[in-house]
């Protein structure tokens, strides 16, 4: 696709464990989009109050100016009409409208940047992710690398008091290195969870 000749919006993803550069693309992407002097409008959840409180931060320390929402029906309410891109932060924590509101706002012509977690510390598909993987034109999946044994790592393994987290426990607990790892599959470990 040729972003000179394209006028219609399109939907970009961002996905791959904690720790694998997503916010840092996302803001790669954002700060080339500046540079191109479009105008960009930068959004995050309410839910993310890790590093900065209006502002999206990578855990390496890049940081751009962001818009906090509870919900995706913020975002489109808060997106002004001469917008040509649209970025979201951690767009896992959202629910399953946000994907209705990247289609709405790439339909009215927007390129619509979106970066999260395609897993939760289960290893699971996370929240609206597997919907916007499939509504997206472009999907780019980032690894890191496992903290264990230094292959490319897809999964975020959560600690507790140094143990693994157990199946059960909450999906939802915002954190970094204190409490994450990146691991490879062959070294993420779930306590509680079913083998196929």
């Amino acid at each position: 696709m040729s972003y000179l000749r394209y006028d219609g919006g399109w939907i970009e993803l961002i996905c791959g464990s904690m720790f694998s550069g997503k916010t840092e693309e996302l803001i790669r992407r954002i700060k080339r989009a500046e540079i191109a002097r479009q105008k960009v409008q930068v959004f995050k959840h309410a839910l993310d109050t890790r590093y900065a409180q209006k502002k999206v931060a990578s855990h390496s320390g890049l940081e751009t100016k962001a818009v906090v929402v509870k919900d995706a029906a913020a975002v489109l309410g808060l997106v002004e009409a001469d917008t040509q891109v649209v970025a979201i932060d951690e767009v896992q924590f959202f629910d399953w409208s946000v994907a209705n509101a990247c289609n709405t706002l790439a339909d009215q012509g927007k390129r619509v940047i979106v970066a999260g977690l395609d897993m939760d510390f289960r290893g699971e598909p996370f929240g609206p992710m597997p919907l916007l993987m499939a509504m997206a034109e472009m999907v780019e999946k980032l690894q890191a690398i496992c903290m264990v044994c230094g292959a490319p790592a897809s999964r975020t393994q959560r600690l507790i008091d140094g143990r693994p987290a157990r199946y059960d426990d909450p999906v939802i607990m915002v954190g970094a290195s204190e409490v994450y790892e990146a691991r490879c599959r062959l070294h993420h470990e779930v306590p509680g969870k079913e083998r196929e």
